[in-house]
């Protein structure tokens, strides 16, 4: 069974294509990438770095960003980080995680520079070679690796912070056999093979792009196709000159691309696919039906976590899919769970629950949110639904708080505290208002302190400069009180229909 990312690649034709870019840069082809991970881990062993060391990375999407997580990840872990972090952001990822280094494009400008020499954290420049994600590694100082060689399947491939309903995220850890089941999961699911090229537009810092586009398509013996990231105005440019056979994506992102669909109906008929997978977030019903007929395939979709390396139910490739429900199980166990830890019949609603070789062992030094993820060996999701009697899952609502803005997920709490840190705010509230691209938006209320003023502008402003863009809130409500229950907590859920308000 194969468990590491280097026995994964070890599969695909040596001439064959692994990873490809949206420009006239010749392809890598699997020899090239298995000789690509032979030399990284042995640079970063020569500098110290070995099985279980995190390294984080900063990269543009692109074909170097999916070769360093699968070179670096085949004897380090792995810790993506959003190049559009800022400063302060980057303070806490690098020093929660503990990084022993950092990987960066090289002349990229980032804060992240300056935050890893301050916290002694040595920087390694990525520099592109001639071929689509070929690179090699220059900077840092010699050393021991204190575990050397290729990772085993019990080490830590990937490491990534899931934001919940406290103000600090978790760290989520994902070993080599947790990934590289996932990888075949999806694979089996999506009946993938050498034949197949992914057409990528998902940021790869997050888990639906790492695994569905990346080492699903690699781990299949296919190829990835990396773009600089989502451009519904290039999209189309890409699918004709590329000619991918797939293309995985959030709801938002399909939306998008079906709003550009009739003016380029002649690409389509020209680069037909063999599917579209929608992820990350629900897919609209309707939204569905129109893909399937514009594109003349079958729109998959799925449901997945960072703490399942991704895929944990799906709609069927062949056969019935249903438009509202995220399918039957695909990979790990699924079942449905009340709050006493009983499962449920078909039909009953309560939370559910997955357990399997994908799922995490558990989050990073956090006993208290083990003790509620984990009930009888299985691994509550925090999502609310029921099964059908077909053994489609139906999801119903979150019972966390987070807020999911088309599949970036946002912690209110951390919110809460950037804006409760500017000097006219005596308290802050954020909170999910419904959008119907988005799926949800981020706003905020908020009581001045007596005697001051401050428009919503100067504190978009103010929130900009210490949050990535994705969570700063579109919608800021000033109030003099904020609703509270009768214990007195702050009213966040319900908020936005309390206060009339929609995005």
């Amino acid at each position: 069974m194969v468990e590491t990312i280097s026995r994964l690649l070890a599969g695909g034709a040596a001439g064959a294509a692994a990873i490809r870019g949206t420009n006239e840069r010749p392809t890598l082809t699997f020899g090239a990438l298995r000789g690509l991970c032979t030399r990284t881990v042995a640079t970063l062993n020569r500098l110290g770095i070995g099985r279980g060391d995190r390294v984080a990375i900063v990269l543009p999407n692109g074909p170097e960003m999916a070769a360093a997580f699968l070179a670096i990840g085949a004897g380090a872990t792995t810790a993506p980080l959003n190049p559009a972090y800022r400063a302060e952001e980057f303070t806490f990822y690098l020093t929660d995680l503990r990084a022993k280094a950092l990987v960066i494009l090289h002349g990229m400008a980032s804060d992240a520079r300056e935050v890893a020499a301050r916290l002694a954290i040595p920087v390694l420049d990525l520099v592109p070679g001639e071929a689509a994600g070929d690179f090699t590694l220059e900077g840092g100082e010699p050393g021991n690796a204190a575990k050397p060689g290729l990772a085993w399947p019990e080490d830590a491939a990937l490491v990534l912070h899931t934001s919940g309903t406290t103000a600090r995220p978790k760290i989520v850890p994902l070993s080599q056999a947790n990934i590289c089941a996932s990888a075949r999961n999806i694979a089996r699911t999506l009946e993938l093979g050498p034949d197949d090229a992914c057409l990528n537009i998902m940021p790869l810092f997050h888990i639906h792009g790492l695994m569905a586009a990346v080492l699903a398509s690699v781990g299949s013996g296919g190829a990835v196709v990396c773009s600089p990231g989502f451009d519904a105005l290039r999209f189309f440019r890409w699918l004709d000159d590329e000619r991918p056979s797939w293309v995985t994506a959030v709801p938002t992102m399909h939306q998008a691309i079906l709003s550009r669909a009739e003016r380029n109906l002649d690409v389509i008929r020209r680069a037909p696919l063999r599917f579209l997978r929608s992820s990350s977030s629900s897919l609209p019903g309707p939204v569905m039906q129109q893909l399937e007929q514009v594109f003349g395939c079958p729109v998959v979709e799925s449901y997945g976590m960072t703490e399942a390396s991704h895929q944990m139910c799906s709609n069927p490739l062949a056969g019935p899919r249903k438009p509202g429900s995220v399918g039957r199980p695909a990979g790990p166990e699924v079942a449905v769970m009340d709050d006493d830890g009983n499962l449920l019949p078909e039909g009953a609603v309560g939370e559910v629950v997955i357990r399997g070789p994908n799922v995490t062992a558990g989050y990073e030094a956090n006993p208290e949110a083990n003790a509620k993820a984990f009930t009888h060996g299985w691994f509550r999701t925090g999502d609310q639904g029921a099964f059908d009697a077909e053994g489609f899952l139906t999801l119903t609502g979150r019972l966390k708080e987070l807020i999911n803005r088309g599949g970036e997920k946002v912690s209110p709490l951390e919110v809460d505290g950037v804006l409760s840190g500017h000097p006219a705010v005596a308290q802050a509230l954020t909170f999910a208002i419904p959008h119907p691209k988005l799926g949800e938006e981020v706003g905020a209320a908020v009581v001045l302190r007596d005697g001051m003023e401050c428009s919503e502008r100067e504190l978009r402003e103010f929130a900009a400069e210490h949050l990535a863009d994705f969570k700063v809130p579109r919608k800021v409500v000033f109030l003099a009180e904020i609703p509270k229950g009768a214990t007195g907590k702050l009213m966040r859920i319900g908020l936005a229909e309390k206060l009339g308000l929609t995005a």
